[in-house]
């Protein structure tokens, strides 16, 4: 379970089959008051220090709850990245509200990037394979996990993905991997997939102060892509505020306006995954 927001992994779905979950070895907690006031709580984004989410849980509990998801989920997603690192992959973990357009981003890299180096996507909904079979639709190799219950991927559910793309032969040395997370912009900001970077994606539909009502997953985010602008002259909204905003929790974040539509950012966009995917290769090499 999710203490960050008490989701439920028990129907979770790879392909359409249940992986074997690894049991959780129990994480051994240092006692007295400096626990409770350490980087557990905040990092994972569960409210007031040493608050419980509801008055009957008692908050020790909690967080000796959520530092031990946490502490499995960090040794699970260090080994996905040393993986990764290992096969030269730049992998991202792409976060946004629901709408936001990431699917669709998602299609149109594909489409201009396949003449590049090879492309695989990790797709997270809580139901439907609508988006990997959207994916799939342009070539691309795609599995779909399905959280059922809960909110966020987590690097148990794209270990199993990793592993389902190499028996099918799909993850390519030097290559690029695109992880589409559950639309929500509180749980996935806690959870290390194994990525290298997360690239938060805000539409132009939504509200400017969307990065200070949500700030620690624009504060975990190394790119912020402002999708939809193609709808600017019909919406009140300020680019310039918005961008404002979002390095106030993050200074200096940057920022790629884009459009697929009209594929204004778009050439922004494909040079940044190219200087990723060069440096993920020097690492290997």
């Amino acid at each position: 379970m999710c203490t960050t927001c008490g989701c439920g992994h028990g129907d979770v779905t790879i392909n359409g089959i249940s992986p074997v979950r690894r049991k959780r070895a129990a994480a051994t907690l240092p006692s007295g008051p400096r626990y409770r006031v350490a980087g557990h709580v905040e990092r994972a984004a569960v409210g007031p220090l040493g608050a419980a989410h509801a008055p009957e849980v008692d908050p020790e509990r909690t967080l000796r709850l959520e530092h031990d998801i946490l502490a499995s989920n960090d040794g699970l997603a260090a080994q996905n990245r040393a993986q990764l690192a290992a096969q030269g992959i730049f992998a991202l973990n792409l976060v946004s509200s629901p709408g936001s357009g990431k699917t669709t981003l998602l299609v149109e890299t594909i489409r201009q990037w396949q003449q590049r180096t090879a492309v695989a996507v990790i797709e997270g909904d809580q139901q439907t394979a609508n988006d990997a079979e959207r994916i799939r639709a342009t070539g691309a190799p795609a599995v779909q996990i399905n959280t059922g219950k809960g909110c966020h991927l987590d690097a148990h559910m794209v270990a199993g993905a990793l592993a389902t793309l190499h028996a099918e032969q799909a993850l390519r040395d030097n290559s690029l991997l695109l992880i589409e997370n559950v639309g929500n912009l509180v749980c996935p900001a806690a959870f290390d997939l194994g990525e290298a970077h997360k690239v938060a994606i805000l539409s132009v539909t939504e509200g400017e102060d969307k990065p200070l009502k949500y700030p620690d997953m624009f504060r975990a985010a190394d790119l912020m892509i402002l999708s939809k602008i193609d709808l600017l002259p019909y919406l009140d909204f300020d680019v310039e505020a918005a961008i404002r905003m979002a390095r106030q929790v993050r200074p200096n974040l940057p920022v790629i306006c884009l459009s697929t539509k009209s594929g204004e950012g778009m050439d922004q966009w494909l040079a940044w995954l190219q200087a990723g995917c060069r440096q993920a290769q020097i690492v290997q090499a």
